[in-house]
């Protein structure tokens, strides 16, 4: 269950943030990367990665070498955000300019797991968010790449979601100015794969042709 804490809690706007489990879920389930902030003796860090929600934990993975997952392994407090552009805002004057979004704001620990068939399960499902119904299709995962990687993740319990909609929200004086007002959406969607030197020639399989 979703908690608004005195962290999550805004005061600019604050009909914008909310607190529901399903729209945060939501929103976290259709982004791909998150960005992961956190200080180690007084020095700031802000790290994008990508990321998979399974009920209410977010899991990301990395190398067992990596800095950035030793730092964060032992549970210090990290913050994690997600945000996803939906269309850019154009009002009459540049002071009203906005931005459609969707966003997640995650206050956090690290707890880290080390069990075989978690990890395992783990890549299958961050590899069909990222580029659906191609697990199956790929050379299976080698054991020691299993045990190359670290898997850490986050209970998503002191959270919060914000959002903008709509058209710009001009002053009355200026609605009536002969300037162009209104949204440019800018979606985020999948193009026509490029294969590299060692698969032309290959078909390209069913899972990509019909990507979105």
């Amino acid at each position: 269950m979703i908690q608004q804490t005195p962290r999550t809690t805004t005061s600019r706007m604050p009909k914008r943030t909310q607190y529901d489990e399903e729209l945060v879920y939501s929103i976290l389930d259709e982004a791909l990367f998150c960005t992961i902030s956190y200080a180690i003796d007084n020095q700031p860090f802000s790290i994008p990665t990508a990321f998979v929600r399974k009920e209410n934990r977010l899991y990301i993975h990395g190398s067992v070498g990596s800095h950035f997952l030793r730092g964060i392994e032992s549970g210090i407090p990290v913050c994690i955000s997600v945000m996803l552009t939906d269309s850019l805002v154009v009002a009459k004057s540049a002071f009203h300019h906005s931005v459609n979004y969707r966003s997640v704001i995650i206050f956090s620990n690290a707890v880290k797991h080390e069990e075989f068939d978690e990890k395992a399960s783990f890549f299958q499902e961050l590899t069909e968010k990222i580029v659906p119904n191609s697990w199956d299709y790929l050379r299976p995962m080698k054991a020691s790449e299993v045990n190359k990687t670290t898997l850490l993740s986050f209970e998503i319990l002191e959270a919060s979601a914000r959002m903008r909609t709509g058209m710009p929200n001009d002053d009355e004086a200026d609605k009536e100015l002969p300037i162009w007002s209104g949204i440019i959406p800018i979606p985020s969607k999948r193009l026509t794969p490029v294969a590299d030197e060692n698969s032309v020639g290959i078909q390209l399989p069913e899972h990509l042709e019909n990507m979105q």
